[in-house]
């Protein structure tokens, strides 16, 4: 391998998903093996701008990859929308002596790589970070895995209390344009019904639902929404079940942004050092303006462009699924 990569940069940007800190780990400790120097960017493209770059070895992240969040930090940047601020980010770059770099992020991350690598013709390769799992060329994105098993176990807590009062709750999970973690969390835990962006709801599907329930003498209910659901939010699906069913006794959780934290499943830690791991060796061999992913367990490098226009879908047979498992 004629590697021609001497310096590498790494950042974490946009939304914190858990396995970032893994990732973070294998580009640096892949970069330390084959005597390649490693710097951690602060702050996604903000730091980028700024010049907030710090060199890391293999000592600077032991201990952290079981830890939740990311030790770069991450934001979201205003200013390298800007050409202006792009370029001052570059020059930085060049000063520092970086020849290669890693993005760790979702589909906005992305976004601005591309951009950045045809104005500047520096090679990017991507990792997809978030929960969300709405990247396309990847059958699971970093954090996925750890928020499904986080909403899971939440939803088990809830349908404890339900049982106990013969409540309906409806319970919000992430994902605004994205309804994975809300099917598989729905499935996992036994919901009643799954609510989610990719499949055209309305009431009288959801009331027929409850009305199955109810002849089967079901006396608490769980239904899982995502954060995206267009046909109403979760409060108002609340109100208007009660006044459908005036018996129905409705609680809302809304779970939030716990679903971003705690310590990642032995999943998303393998994931995440998969992924780290080939960046490194990717940039290596040449490429560029590529995310690595994995498919059917095996590696797969998809094009940037392809990664942002192209979206992760749904299983419909899921969907049917959840239909026939909550009678």
């Amino acid at each position: 391998m004629d590697n021609k990569i001497k310096k590498i940069g790494v950042m974490t940007s946009g939304g914190d998903s858990p396995g970032m800190n893994a990732a973070i780990r294998a580009v640096v400790r892949t970069c330390h093996y084959y005597e390649i120097e490693c710097i951690g960017i602060r702050e996604g493209y903000n730091g980028m701008i700024a010049g907030d770059f710090i060199t890391l070895g293999p000592r600077d992240v032991a201990h952290i990859i079981n830890h939740g969040g990311t030790i770069l930090q991450t934001s979201r940047s205003k200013e390298f929308m800007l050409k202006e601020g792009r370029k001052k980010a570059f020059l930085n770059l060049k000063q520092a002596g970086v020849d290669g770099l890693v993005c760790i992020g979702g589909d906005g991350t992305f976004t601005g790589a591309q951009i950045f690598s045809e104005e500047f013709d520096l090679p990017i390769i991507g990792l997809p970070g978030t929960i969300d799992n709405d990247i396309y060329g990847t059958d699971s994105t970093i954090g996925f895995d750890t928020a499904m098993n986080t909403a899971m176990e939440a939803i088990d807590k809830i349908r404890d209390t339900a049982t106990s009062h013969n409540r309906v709750f409806f319970v919000e999970v992430m994902g605004r344009d994205a309804g994975f973690i809300a099917l598989h969390s729905g499935i996992a835990s036994g919901a009643l019904d799954v609510l989610i962006p990719e499949k055209k709801d309305s009431l009288d599907d959801l009331f027929a639902i409850f009305e199955r329930a109810k002849r089967m003498e079901k006396k608490s209910n769980i239904i899982v929404v995502a954060e995206g659901e267009e046909l109403a939010n979760v409060y108002d699906l609340a109100k208007m079940t009660r006044m459908k069913f005036p018996d129905y006794e409705t609680r809302v959780v809304v779970l939030g942004h716990i679903q971003r934290g705690g310590s990642p499943t032995c999943a998303d830690r393998i994931l995440a050092s998969r992924l780290g791991y080939s960046a490194v060796i990717g940039l290596m061999e040449g490429k560029t303006k590529v995310m690595a992913g994995i498919q059917a367990n095996k590696l797969v490098y998809t094009p940037i462009e392809e990664a942002i226009k192209k979206r992760n879908e749904v299983d419909c047979e899921l969907l049917k699924m959840v239909e026939v498992l909550s009678i």
